[in-house]
């Protein structure tokens, strides 16, 4: 198991949420690490699919000219709306 470095930040914070968090024993370090690398990822993948459109476009524009290559042997549900 790999152990992340920390650094210690400083954050503003709602007080009444800290305090019932603490009441609570709700790990605020925890949950803001979850939710800092949860936001990372959604931003990751966003931009990933930004950065992509133009070819998800161009793919879907050829699926609809040509139909799928493999949609004479596809099997699954839905499969008959992928032939030309």
């Amino acid at each position: 198991m790999t152990v992340a470095a920390k650094r210690k930040t400083s954050l503003s914070l709602d007080a009444a949420a800290l305090e019932s968090a603490r009441e609570l024993n709700i790990n605020v370090s925890a949950v803001a690490d979850a939710a800092l690398a949860k936001a990372i990822a959604d931003a990751r993948r966003e931009q990933w699919l930004s950065e992509n459109a133009d070819a998800f476009a161009s793919q879907a524009e050829w699926h609809s000219r040509h139909g799928h290559p493999l949609a004479e042997i596809m099997v699954a549900p839905g499969a008959a709306t992928w032939k030309a």
